[in-house]
Formats: C-alpha cells, structure tokens, sequence
C-alpha cells in the first residue's frame, strides 16, 4: 500500500514491505545514500537484539510496524535523513538470511562502509582471500557478526518461519517538505532522540481523507496537537485562549461540543502542521521545549508537572474500542473488529481495519466522517480522561510524585487552577464534605487498579471508564456513583481469575495469584479503617505502589531450624505483594526475623502489616510456627470472606 498526500507540506508517505515476493525494498529500484552529516553505523548487540525480537513478536498474517525512515528525494536517490541505523541493519539481516539485495545502499564519503556493504557475501562465506580487512569498516562487520551468531543458531525450520514473519513487516517512508534545511533538521532530531511514530503516520491518514477541505484540516491538526501531549490538562494544550474559551466554556472545565459546526465558527487558527508535525515544527526558527506549569502556594511560585498514566498511541486505541463502542460499529464480515490487546505496534493497522471493514446502520464507514466524528471523540475522551482518570504529579515537594485526581479550572486571573475532581451531585452542592471522602475513594481504587495492571497492553479498566464516560446520556448528576463502577471492574477480575480459578475452599495458587485480588483486598480493608473516625483509623498512611512481586510470608525453604511447609506454603493467606527489592532482603528469613524489617513492614500492603501482627508466640509455640499451624488459616478464612461478602458470593 502507498498513500500519497496532496499537501504542500509533505509530497509522499510510503507503506514499504521488507521483504514481499521473494523482493526486498532494496530491489525496488530506489536508490539510499546516508549522507555525511549523519554519524557511521553505530548499532550494537542490544538494538540489534532487540530488532529481531521485535520480527519474533510479529503474529501470522498481522502487518507490523518496524519505524519510519525520514528522507529527501535529491538527483534520483533517497538521502537517509532519520532512520538510517534501522535501515542499514535491515540490509545486513537480509543478507545474512541469505536474502539477495541489490547494491541500492550506501554512504556518503565513506569507502570503507562502502567497501564492506559490497563485500557481505566474501564475509559471510569467510572467503578472507577475497577480503581486504583494512577496508572493513569495524561496526558494520560487528553488526553482521552479531546478526549471524544470533540467527545462525536457528534450525532451517525457525528461519524460514522468521523469513515468513519478516513478509509482515513494514516501514513508512516520508518525504519532508521541499527546501527543509536537511542539516539543521537531522541536527534537532538527534538532539530531541525522536521519530516519527506510529501516531504521527495515522495522522496523516486520518488527515488525507479530509484533503478537501483545508478548514477541517486545521481544526483536525488543532485538536490532535493538543491531545497528542499526554501531560498536564489538554486545555492549557490550546495555546490561543479566545480558542480554549469556545471550546472549554469561560470556566475551561465544560465538555468540548460534539457538533462539528461548532468548530468551524472558530475564528481564524493558526497554520498547522498539516501532515508532518515533528518535521514542520522543528524546522522552525523558534522552536522551543515548553516549560512546565506554575501555580501559586503560600505566596511561591510551584512548578507543576502532571504525567499521564499511558502513552499517547495507546490512548488513540482506547478511543477506538469507544467509538467502535458508540457508533456500534461491526466488522461487515462479522469478524472480530478490534483487537483485545492495547497493543501500539498495531496502531495504524487497527484504525485501517476499522475504516476498511467498519459497518454503522448497515452502511459502510466513510473515511471523511471517521475523520471528524473521531477527532471530536477524541477530544471529549481527553477532557474525560483529564478529569476522572488518575495521574502522577510531580511538584517541588512530591519529587518522586504521588497519585491525583484533580481538575483544572480558569481562576479569576484567568489562569489554571487546580482542585479536587468533583464526585458530586446537583443537588449536594452545599455538602461539599461528601466530595473529599468520594474523591479519595475513586483515586485509592483506580491507583489500585493501575499498579496490578502495568502492562499498557493489559490496561481495559481505562477503556471501560471511558466508555462510561462517553455515553450519549452523561451528565454529572450521576457522578456520585462512579466509585462503585471502577469497584465493579476489579470486582469482576477478581471473580474471573481468582474464584472461578480456584477449587472450593482451596486458595493455593502462589506465585501465580494475579495481583488485582491482593491489590483490592488492600482497597478494601483501606476503604473500611477510611469509613472509621480520623482518630481511629490506622492506615491513612497507605498508599499503591507498584508492588510487582509474590512473597511466601512463611517461606518456600526457611533458614535455620525451621522446617518446610510443603502442603501449605502457597495458600493465599501465607501471600502477599512485596517491592523485589524487598523480597530479596526478606529472602528465606523466617516469619518472626522477617517481622524486624517494621520500617519496611509498616510501608508495604495492608495484608503485610496484618500477617505481621499475627506472627506472634501463642499457645506455646514459637512465632512463625503458630502462624503456620493456626494463624495463618485463620487470617485467610477472614480475607477470602471479606472478598467473597464484596463480590456477592455466597458459601453453599
């Protein structure tokens, strides 16, 4: 496939096949030159490594995404502006797979690149009488070693099926605009680390079907730019405040209108970046980092830094599911239409698959309509998701940041101002003490549900709010009860992979106990001592943190004297989360020398500071073994109940 842009700012955008036809996009007539400025080859064995397990990745009859190559069309061949270590490796991984590739790459004034590239086949072949090893030039020949020690190894089976997944694999070149400053251009995006991505591709597909209409355009590009930005408030996003105003009210905290006519009564918008972003941003002179936000506290100015929880591209595939979700769109062929996994590297072959085989009320999806209806959700999504949804915010006293859930509203000054996200009725408006209690609420259990979920891949919860959010009936007036609906979602994980896991009355799955069921047994024994009088409460103190790692409370082979428990070290009662940095010092230590870590006790879940009580000497025995022989049983029998009572099973 090969779309081609009608724009004075970016003449072509290619979908290039690796390797398609038993041809290489080294055979398709196009000439590559790395030009002088950019540096030699550089890669080495862990981007290398991670290239081919990148290809291993690719699933069966799936196009995946490998990067984007920036050039510029010059006297018959391509100067390699951006992406030139990806595309010489691809060259070196073609050859050593036995892959024949015309001589259509090379560098610039530099022989003995050169001399090597034309040599790969003497090399491969040790045929070092044919080989003049002053002219090799040292990283490419490095390059190809590490490519045929890591591919050599493969039987003939594994290679052709790599080759297979290697016929899915794509990349996008593009074109920059006619007289960019080549140098100047190569120079700040190696300076800023940065390609173009996946998303910025998809722009401009989405942006082509609107080629048209230049108004649409503008309004397209406005909104993305500003949603692209996954930190701070997608308002402040909008630099022209009479622009922020129409569209986010005189308070900036009203939802973004649904009809597109709204937008095109927007004054005149300043030009943007109608295909390429990152490129005709950067090649302007005044090309600058924004700085972070300020606010005001106790008279000095605080500088503010909110992070979003996902990255752009996987918030453009949560807005999909919720338009696909919306519209009630249907794949014509009644196939699965999106696919389950938030997985990025699919970004532009999920949307393709929507606009191509998307079906709304029996009627094929209009790309143009797509366009605009999605732009506009996806706008709303942000403001929603800015809103409700929690973050990291960094200031000058939370350096390592700490979970929030505020809105941002103008202030008087017509500057940002932030505050607590209402979870309020109408008619509550005056019992303003009900929102700090909710607010909390929504935070500790979205940051519960963020930490057991890490993976962006696995992150549905946020897809689910979301689609709550979106609906066509929302008002505020029912915001009271979002607390309840982000519990139905862990409510629900837990029963499916924990209860319907487990045999009656047998909770033994060790290691393997997904995190959700301690993280929300947590949540719960937090929002009971929450409900208690300020004075009686003990854990107001406890926070989510990203506690990745299994520990045996009773360990799997204690040190000393203490004997194994083969048939009961597994139970959920004898389990909690732990930081691995933490489960390392704790290692084999028996329950009641692992009990002296209290600093560390004392900062770790709530079902670790309980275990820890417990781990006393009763009834003549010493401590780990009376925790083992009753407590620990009596401990589960009490949180499988209070998880059970949650989730409405009831015992037969």
């Amino acid at each position: 496939m090969g779309m081609t842009m009608s724009n004075n700012t970016c003449n072509k955008i290619q979908e290039l096949n690796i390797y398609d036809k038993q041809k290489s996009l080294f055979d398709l007539g196009d000439n590559y030159i790395i030009p002088l400025y950019q540096r030699p080859y550089a890669w080495e064995d862990k981007e290398i490594t991670q290239l081919i397990e990148d290809i291993d990745d690719v699933e069966e009859n799936q196009k995946y995404f490998i990067g984007s190559l920036i050039v510029s069309q010059e006297d018959g061949y391509w100067e390699v502006i951006d992406g030139q270590q990806r595309l010489t490796t691809l060259f070196l991984l073609l050859n050593v797979l036995g892959i024949h590739t015309a001589k259509t790459l090379s560098f610039a004034c530099r022989d003995k690149s050169n001399y090597t590239l034309c040599n790969i086949e003497n090399i491969l072949t040790e045929k070092n009488e044919l080989i003049d090893f002053d002219r090799i030039q040292a990283n490419i020949n490095n390059g190809l070693k590490i490519l045929k020690n890591t591919l050599g190894n493969r039987s003939f089976e594994d290679k052709e099926k790599f080759i297979k997944k290697l016929t899915s694999v794509i990349l996008y070149r593009i074109e920059v605009p006619e007289h960019t400053d080549l140098n100047r251009y190569f120079e700040i995006m190696n300076t800023r680390g940065e390609q173009l991505e996946q998303h910025d591709i998809l722009k401009a597909s989405l942006m082509g079907y609107l080629q048209t209409n230049k108004k649409a355009q503008d309004i397209f590009a406005l909104i993305w730019d500003a949603c692209s930005d996954m930190d701070g408030y997608v308002q402040m996003h909008f630099k022209d405040t009479e622009i922020r105003k129409a569209i986010f009210s005189w308070d900036w905290n009203t939802i973004p209108p649904e009809s597109w006519g709204k937008y095109e009564k927007l004054g005149k918008l300043q030009p943007q970046s109608a295909i390429l972003p990152i490129i005709d941003n950067i090649i302007k002179k005044d090309f600058k980092i924004e700085e972070q936000e300020t606010v005001i506290r106790n008279n000095k100015k605080i500088k503010l830094q909110y992070q979003s929880i996902i990255e752009f591209p996987v918030f453009l595939l949560h807005c999909l599911k919720c338009y696909v979700s919306k519209y009630s769109v249907t794949h014509e062929s009644n196939e699965t239409l999106v696919y389950e996994l938030l997985d990025d590297k699919k970004l532009v072959e999920g949307f393709n698959r929507v606009i191509d085989h998307g079906v709304i009320n029996g009627q094929k999806i209009v790309p143009e309509d797509f366009s605009k209806k999605f732009i506009l959700l996806l706008l709303r999504m942000r403001f929603l998701f800015d809103k409700y949804i929690i973050k990291r915010v960094f200031d000058d006293v939370n350096v390592d940041g700490v979970w929030s859930l505020d809105e941002m509203k103008a202030s008087s000054s017509n500057t940002p101002s932030y505050s607590q996200t209402k979870f309020i009725d109408y008619g509550e408006w005056y019992q303003k003490d009900k929102n700090p209690k909710r607010n909390k609420e929504v935070l500790m259990i979205q940051s519960a549900l963020r930490v057991s979920y890490t993976s962006p891949k696995s992150m549905h919860w946020i897809t689910k709010l979301l689609e709550l959010l979106i609906k066509d009936k929302y008002k505020q007036a029912y915001m009271s009860g979002f607390c309840s609906s982000v519990e139905t979602i862990a409510r629900d994980a837990i029963i499916t992979v924990f209860f319907n896991k487990c045999p009656k009355n047998s909770y033994m799955m060790g290691v393997n106990t997904p995190h959700i069921v301690f993280n929300y047994l947590d949540y719960l024994l937090w929002k009971d001592d929450f409900n208690k009088a300020p004075k009686s409460r003990k854990y107001q103190d406890f926070v989510f943190e990203f506690r990745n790692s299994v520990e045996h409370w009773y360990p799997q082979n204690p040190s000393g004297n203490f004997k194994s428990w083969e048939d009961g070290k597994d139970t959920f009662g004898n389990l909690c989360l732990l930081q691995r940095n933490i489960n390392s010092q704790f290692s084999n230590l028996p329950p009641e020398a692992k009990k002296t870590y209290n600093e560390r006790i004392e900062k770790g879940s709530i079902k670790l500071r309980i275990m820890s009580n417990l781990t006393i000497p009763n009834k003549g025995k010493v401590a780990s073994y009376y925790w083992k022989d009753e407590a620990c049983k009596q401990h589960e029998n009490e949180m499988i109940k209070l998880l059970k009572e949650d989730c409405g099973i009831v015992e037969k």
